[in-house]
């Protein structure tokens, strides 16, 4: 065959191509976007040529292992090491201390009261509860939270954004916010998850926080889980906030705004001492921050009614962005709440983990809380009652022993008790000499019928790591008489002083 021969065939082929290309649907849009962009670009066509060819090489490609060296094993082989391979165990030994808790457990036989029934059948004075006010023995709340079981149920069984909102829900934000004295309030089905909703609902990656280091174990997984930049402060040291809160504001200067928080607590719940709110308020202002208040402890305590560290320090509640409190303990409901502006409680309804997928309070501990803020509200004297009481059990405490000391604030009804530094120095304890000596405490004391407990802390894996020291914890309440917290109060100093001093 000549080479004319040759060009006539391959001539022929092409056209033959040619028809059948054009005989192709959308064949002469595509022909004429080559042709523009050829002409207009040939190195796009180029480019985009070679990236066609790679496409359809790649999906043509065989399979293979993109790890060198696989050996395949038999079935035998498999078996074996599948013998052989032994699992981690999902959480690591108990330490002793830790056993030691287990075993010294207490178990309550009953309702939880001034006087209490244990498991072995004896009565003690109960001094480990948070029953402030002796509510539990209430007859009027007792009937008013069985009438909302019979009206209402055991519980909504959903949650508040779907359908778990009832009327006593409505009505007990109102009531907490109208007590307080700010716009709005939105009550939580659990006291622990109210502030660690909180503070990622707002403060986000990239936004400040500024912290008190001796902040609760709720609140350090509530920055943890914001993963914002945080800076701490040494704990209830105001100078060193200031310094602190200087120091971001001239960092931030040029930078874009960001959100920026101060968080701390109205009685902290480690140490039991009490803010200095209206120096916090003061700074807050300067640098112009946002302050998020825990009165978890503070809520039902502190202040002439019992609004809080509020009411206590002559500050108006419209000048803390977000006060988050529980209606546990003391009020003896259960659940939480955070007031502030209508802005901010509406904000919380659409973005608050807690809120959102959590099922809504019980109606009846809804109705317990709102009665119970309204005793409050009308009986003032309950409060003073209780420091009258905190007093005389001050003062059997603090002053008269020469072991502990006493670092909660006097108004405080949770009395932290603390081994002193020169003693700790004198016998060369270490932190878990302390725990084990605080127990031999708690275990004299309940051999002489009075029930108190060691301050039990949670350690996460937050910077900075937390150093509360040993403690044990007295919790005051009105279901006793002035002399039983003076003799109480004897009972638990001699534990101290029989236990400690036979420590070399």
């Amino acid at each position: 065959m000549d080479l004319q021969e040759t060009q006539r065939l391959l001539s022929e082929h092409l056209h033959s191509l040619a028809d059948l290309f054009h005989r192709i649907p959308g064949s002469a849009i595509l022909l004429r976007y080559v042709k523009s962009s050829y002409q207009n670009d040939p190195v796009r066509s180029a480019v985009e040529l070679f990236l066609f060819l790679f496409a359809v090489r790649y999906l043509l490609a065989p399979k293979y292992s993109t790890k060198p060296g696989v050996v395949k094993l038999s079935e035998d082989e498999i078996d074996d090491l599948v013998d052989e391979w032994t699992p981690e165990p999902l959480v690591g030994r108990p330490s002793p201390l830790e056993e030691m808790e287990v075993e010294k457990r207490t178990v309550i036989v009953g309702p939880v009261g001034p006087k209490s029934k244990l498991a072995n059948g004896r009565t003690v004075v109960n001094l480990g509860s948070y029953n402030f006010y002796n509510f539990n023995a209430n007859e009027s709340l007792k009937e008013k939270a069985i009438q909302t079981l019979r009206n209402y149920g055991v519980g909504p069984c959903g949650p508040r954004g779907f359908y778990g909102t009832q009327d006593v829900h409505m009505k007990t934000e109102a009531d907490v916010a109208a007590y307080l004295g700010t716009d709005a309030c939105i009550v939580y089905s659990q006291a622990f998850s109210t502030i660690s909703s909180v503070i990622p609902a707002f403060s986000k990656r990239g936004d400040i926080i500024v912290a008190d280091k001796g902040v609760s174990y709720a609140i350090r997984k509530g920055i943890q889980i914001s993963r914002s930049i945080v800076r701490w402060y040494e704990h209830n040291d105001l100078e060193d906030l200031e310094r602190v809160l200087a120091k971001v504001t001239k960092e931030q200067a040029r930078k874009p705004l960001t959100r920026r928080f101060i968080i701390t607590e109205g009685l902290f719940e480690s140490y039991g001492d009490m803010v200095d709110l209206p120096k916090i308020i003061e700074l807050k202002l300067k640098y112009k921050f946002r302050l998020i208040l825990d009165e978890t402890w503070s809520f039902g305590v502190l202040g002439r009614t019992g609004r809080g560290v509020t009411e206590h320090q002559n500050v108006d509640a419209a000048e803390v962005d977000m006060i988050v409190g529980s209606l546990a303990g003391p009020l003896i409901a259960g659940g939480g709440f955070c007031a502030g502006s209508e802005e901010i409680i509406h904000h919380q309804r659409i973005s608050a983990a807690a809120y959102t997928f959590s099922a809504a309070l019980p109606a009846l501990l809804s109705t317990t809380a709102s009665d119970t803020i309204n005793i409050l509200q009308n009986s003032p004297d309950l409060v003073s009652q209780l420091r009258d009481l905190t007093k005389a059990m001050w003062a059997q405490l603090d002053p008269r022993s020469d072991w502990v000391r006493c670092t909660s604030a006097p108004e405080n009804p949770i009395m932290i008790l603390v081994i002193k530094p020169e003693v700790v120095a004198a016998k060369r304890l270490t932190a878990d000499d302390q725990q084990y000596l605080l127990q031999d405490v708690v275990d004299e004391c309940l051999a002489n019928g009075v029930l108190i407990s060691r301050l039990k802390t949670l350690h996460d894996n937050f910077e900075p790591k937390q150093d509360i020291p040993p403690a044990l914890k007295v919790c005051v309440t009105m279901g006793l008489t002035k002399k039983e917290i003076e003799k109480s109060g004897t009972t638990i100093r001699h534990a101290i002083t029989k236990v400690l001093s036979r420590r070399k």
